[in-house]
């Protein structure tokens, strides 16, 4: 019995936080091997519950043991069309790792770093998992192509239907390619390779189209005789606080300011879309974006501040990616939340007026109640200022499309166990639903929704 996890090969925190290679190295094959080892096989696996699209990881860890890292591959792609992405980016801590029985006494297994370890070695070597049905000529539309529309339209080709994806951007993968940083998640190595893979599978991709400006859900279905439609947009609308001074030059949402550098490649001095970002740029927020923000401001050569309301404790943000951040030298001012964006008489920012706060009584998520410590104002100064809040649907298509329900939110209605909306063929999950996830959150819908298109139209029409 190995108690503690294999440790994981990473970038020094003082060279990385000048880069944008990745932080992680993931495993060799011995080191895989010996973390394998540490799975106990469990007969009633508790980290299959806890993972979202089902993945067999008691057995692709056994042919890990094995040294068997093929058919490693093909027992996760039974499940997943997105291993080495869910590998690096799943909060596998609260879900399949969280339930792992190993973590009851010990470390538990590192679930996350294997399913990437078997993802890259496979693509490395030129291994692909492609399975599918005969084709049987049905065209299904997916719109959009983040995780849950990849992963509805993977299944969905595997089940041989005629899957077009139908992509707003210029390039394909959604939160995936404008949303999480290169040194996170490569975007040429890993996202674009996965989406290879499955487009491998004979799915098409049409971008630049804009579904509820330049073709509706109805041509598609009534013109271009597509038989269901799944709806996976996510969730790409920014939230602001209302506060004065939000429209001063130097204010992003963090969705604008990741999508420049991520999509649009700021970083890199050979792509002419540079962002302005100063000497000090201050994130406001807590989750995986607001550390994702932080952490690329502080790549492009700032100090670098996050400011959230409620303690450490409360941080939303997965513990890895916090712990991260900190070895890198990005500030956390907690307990403090921004009243007012100072602006010079040109509209640029100078600095962000906060306020001290304490935790009062639980509120309906449960958490402590960030309350305002009167007189207790203060200015940090700063250049940049990056509101990380979350973000909603957005409504362009919804508002497009007659009939379809939404909720308060801005979000589609649809059945949780089938991804059914008010519109007969029309399916639709992940954020554009719930709101904005995870990755795997997503994923597992797409998952739910395929199995229900798929059960509708053999109903309907064959």
């Amino acid at each position: 019995m190995i108690p503690n996890r294999i440790p994981v090969k990473e970038q020094e925190p003082k060279i990385r936080a000048k880069n944008f290679e990745e932080v992680s190295y993931g495993y060799d094959l011995d080191s895989a091997i010996k973390e394998a080892q540490r799975c106990i096989q469990c007969k009633n696996p508790k980290c299959v519950d806890g993972c979202p699209v089902g993945v067999k990881i008691p057995e692709f860890i056994k042919k890990i043991k094995e040294n068997d890292i093929v058919g490693a591959g093909q027992i996760i792609a039974q499940d997943s069309a997105l291993p080495a992405v869910c590998g690096r980016v799943c909060p596998q801590e609260t879900q399949c790792e969280g339930n792992c029985v190993m973590g009851i006494k010990f470390e538990s297994v590192n679930i996350g770093k294997l399913e990437r370890f078997v993802a890259d070695t496979n693509r490395k070597n030129g291994i692909k998992f492609g399975e599918k049905e005969p084709q049987n000529g049905i065209k299904v539309a997916v719109i959009g192509s983040g995780p849950s529309s990849l992963t509805a339209a993977g299944d969905l080709a595997k089940k041989g239907y005629d899957v077009t994806i139908f992509e707003a951007l210029h390039k394909a993968g959604g939160v995936l390619v404008y949303g999480i940083p290169e040194f996170r998640l490569p975007k040429d190595e890993v996202v674009q390779k996965e989406i290879d893979g499955i487009l491998a599978l004979g799915v098409k991709i049409e971008k630049n189209v804009v579904v509820g400006k330049t073709v509706s859900i109805k041509d598609l279905m009534e013109q271009e005789d597509f038989k269901a439609v799944y709806i996976g947009t996510g969730a790409g609308l920014p939230k602001f606080m209302g506060i004065e001074g939000e429209t001063a030059n130097g204010v992003f949402s963090a969705n604008e300011f990741l999508t420049r550098i991520n999509l649009m490649k700021a970083y890199d001095k050979n792509y002419n879309t540079p962002v302005r970002i100063g000497q000090h740029a201050v994130t406001v927020g807590g989750g995986n974006v607001a550390m994702d923000a932080a952490r690329t401001a502080l790549r492009l050569g700032a100090k670098s501040t996050i400011v959230y309301r409620r303690s450490m404790k409360e941080l939303p943000a997965r513990i890895e990616e916090v712990h991260h951040a900190m070895e890198e030298g990005v500030e956390f001012n907690l307990l403090t939340n921004p009243v007012r964006i100072v602006q010079d008489d040109n509209g640029n920012v100078t600095g962000i007026e906060c306020i001290k706060m304490e935790l009062g009584e639980p509120d309906a998520s449960g958490r402590s109640r960030p309350v305002e410590v009167k007189g207790s104002e203060y200015i940090i100064q700063c250049d940049t200022v990056i509101m990380a809040l979350g973000t909603t649907p957005n409504p362009i298509l919804a508002a497009s499309t007659k009939g379809l329900n939404i909720n308060n939110h801005g979000g589609i209605i649809a059945n949780e166990e089938s991804a059914q909306t008010s519109l007969e063929g029309v399916y639709a999950g992940g954020d554009v639903v719930t709101g904005a996830a995870t990755v795997i959150l997503a994923m597992g819908a797409g998952k739910i929704a395929a199995k229900a298109i798929d059960k509708y139209i053999k109903e309907k029409y064959q």
